[in-house]
């Protein structure tokens, strides 16, 4: 097996689409519908053995500094193998490229992501003017960051976890 970490493509969509189902069936992922993933797939990196994408991730970013890491999930089969690890990697070193200096992401998966240098936030971590501009957002993840009430049905309970690069 030699996965490779790579941009996704559109032509990857359904099979990012197929992986993020298995685990939103079961309330694991936030479900995503097919066009946001077409929509954002310049955000995406996948993991791909062959043919098959077996692994995805993605980072948005949400202001100057911040960024969310999102939709990571690698196909059951393929777990244990570092495929998630090489994922997180790629993205980290994504935002530090793009001048990202904190990535956010909202997980059931906190020993997961705390090997990646992620801790358990509370309250929101940004000045009041910038938390006064992301209210005006239409993102479910600016909404989720910023722990308003408005997202807390759609969290599933996760926890909110932030990494200073």
């Amino acid at each position: 097996m030699s996965v490779i970490i790579r941009p996704a493509r559109t032509s990857d969509v359904k099979q990012i689409r197929s992986i993020i189902d298995t685990f939103a069936a079961p309330g694991k992922m936030l479900e995503k519908e097919t066009v946001t993933l077409f929509e954002s797939v310049q955000e995406f990196v996948v993991a791909v053995d062959g043919n098959q994408v077996v692994g995805c991730g993605a980072l948005h970013v949400l202001w100057e500094d911040l960024a969310e890491v999102r939709t990571v999930a690698v196909k059951e089969e393929f777990h244990k193998k570092g495929i998630g690890h090489q994922i997180m990697e790629a993205i980290i070193d994504r935002a530090q490229s793009i001048g990202v200096e904190r990535i956010f992401c909202l997980t059931f998966q906190t020993q997961f992501f705390g090997k990646h240098g992620f801790n358990v936030i509370e309250g929101t971590p940004v000045e009041p003017d910038v938390y006064q501009e992301l209210l005006r957002s239409y993102d479910a993840g600016v909404a989720e960051f910023l722990d308003l009430e408005t997202a807390k049905p759609n969290t599933l309970g996760n926890t909110r976890m932030l990494r200073i690069l």
